[in-house]
């Protein structure tokens, strides 16, 4: 376990998949903890032990706050609310639902994964009463044992997206908004981002907005669940910012080639969508890892990241149906299914990718 120790903040490794790829925070104020994303169900007893380290057990724990409901985030809450008769779930409008009854949320993580795959991930996803579930719109406010979390809503990342404000440390839980980071590829002190584009909520634009949210609440660290603080937040922004930009590009580049014909949106073979937008990621990693002298050799990078380069190659095809009808869907407002218009948020341009195959060519 990490410790940003002085502000009673303490990182605890999830166990998901493989050491140092999934954190769960704790903030710690007075003998009460809140509980910042939860992995899935066998990190309960990492959770557990962590709190024991602590002086600490389940009793102590006053909130359980998920960023979203991706399962990575969320799939241990269901268990360790059972297991913590005082806690009460803080989570996004748009999730609570999901929490509560779990069935959707379950299918969907089965449609991105496959049931066997999901099952053996994620194992069962048991409900959180109602009563015990706090919706948490943009500025709401809570105390732990009078310290105060802040709630930003940041979509872009997913249309339920969060991230917690601690004012008293001035530090910023971020989930996946301000990307992925981990600790392995550190080059000594300096740090690095990559923006995460999971299916199926992806929004570019919404993204930035959020990106640059977080980056106005001049916060000292941003606490990534993947993978634990991060530091000097403007320089990191600005990573971020262009790395998305060349994310459109991507999208649009491999989109184009499937124009007047239908894409393949299933298969992953040579030639088709999904190969062209996996592919384009990876290099992408490829390049940010060279450009920021990454610690270690390209093929450790793509060991690291190849569950990430799967995953936002297939978010980035989500993206193209709802916004470039692709696969025969109707394409789909990305401000409503962001949530909020994203029009009204402070949003920067770092070059506008092409809008058109032509321009692209």
């Amino acid at each position: 376990m990490q410790q940003l120790a002085e502000h009673g903040i303490h990182v605890v490794d999830s166990g998901f998949v493989r050491p140092r790829l999934d954190a769960i925070h704790l903030i710690e104020e007075g003998g009460r903890v809140a509980i910042v994303d939860t992995g899935v169900n066998d990190s309960v007893p990492r959770v557990l032990d962590a709190l024991a380290g602590l002086g600490l057990g389940p009793d102590n724990v006053d909130w359980i706050v998920l960023t979203h409901v991706h399962l990575d985030h969320a799939g241990g809450a269901g268990e360790l609310m059972r297991r913590m008769p005082a806690a009460r779930l803080l989570v996004h409008p748009r999730g609570a639902r999901h929490m509560i009854d779990p069935a959707r949320l379950v299918a969907g993580t089965i449609e991105v994964y496959g049931a066997e795959t999901a099952q053996r991930m994620y194992g069962d996803i048991p409900p959180v009463s109602a009563q015990r579930v706090v919706e948490a719109p943009d500025g709401t406010a809570v105390e732990l044992n009078g310290r105060r979390l802040e709630v930003l809503d940041t979509p872009g990342h997913s249309s339920h997206h969060l991230c917690l404000f601690d004012t008293r440390a001035r530090v910023v839980f971020t989930g996946d908004t301000f990307g992925l980071s981990y600790r392995e590829l550190d080059a000594g002190d300096r740090q690095f981002v990559v923006p995460t584009t999971t299916p199926i909520q992806f929004d570019p634009q919404a993204l930035h907005g959020s990106i640059d949210r977080i980056v106005a609440l001049q916060a000292r660290a941003a606490c990534l669940t993947h993978y634990g603080p991060v530091f000097d937040l403007e320089r990191l922004a600005g990573d971020l910012h262009r790395q998305i930009d060349a994310l459109v590009v991507l999208a649009k580049t491999c989109a184009c080639r499937f124009e007047g014909a239908a894409a393949d949106m299933q298969g992953d073979g040579p030639g088709s969508l999904r190969r062209c937008l996996r592919d384009g990621v990876r290099d992408l990693i490829l390049a940010e890892g060279r450009r920021q002298g990454w610690a270690g050799s390209e093929d450790d990078w793509l060991r690291i990241f190849d569950l990430d380069i799967r995953l936002n190659g297939d978010g980035l095809a989500a993206w193209l149906v709802r916004t470039e009808r692709l696969g025969g869907q109707p394409a789909a407002d990305s401000r409503s299914d962001a949530g909020r218009s994203t029009a009204s948020m402070p949003t920067k341009t770092f070059g506008e990718p092409a809008t058109s195959c032509s321009e692209n060519r």
